[in-house]
């Protein structure tokens, strides 16, 4: 159903700052809340930020609070996460995802679209 891809990942130093973006195509993007998770190696996906189908409400998990911003652009079928103050522990492959409603927090079975994920590597 429709396909997300993922840019803008690269390799920072740290206290710099990454836009990535998710591009949506063959679905409407804006009648579903959609997400951002990462996964570090060794680790599992985690949670990182969604938000809702308006736009009007955000969550982020406490870790990036303070640093990154989730936005989008529904008339761009666009998804958006700006990194801040970037930390090594930082370091990931981002994934962006759709939800299957307007509504979504941080559960990965919220969601049923995924991209295949942007590097993300922040050095010391």
């Amino acid at each position: 159903q429709g396909q997300l891809v993922e840019s803008g990942g690269g390799l920072v130093q740290a206290g710099g700052s990454l836009r990535l973006s998710c591009a949506a195509s063959g679905r409407t993007i804006s009648r579903y809340a959609m997400g951002w998770f990462r996964q570090a190696p060794g680790k599992e996906r985690e949670f990182v930020v969604s938000i809702r189908a308006n736009g009007a409400n955000k969550y982020y998990t406490d870790s990036v609070k303070g640093r990154f911003t989730i936005s989008r652009d529904n008339a761009k079928n666009t998804v958006y996460l700006q990194m801040n103050s970037l930390k090594p522990e930082d370091t990931a492959v981002y994934y962006c995802a759709a939800a299957r409603g307007p509504f979504a927090t941080a559960l990965i079975g919220e969601y049923d679209t995924w991209g295949q994920g942007t590097q993300v590597t922040v050095s010391s």
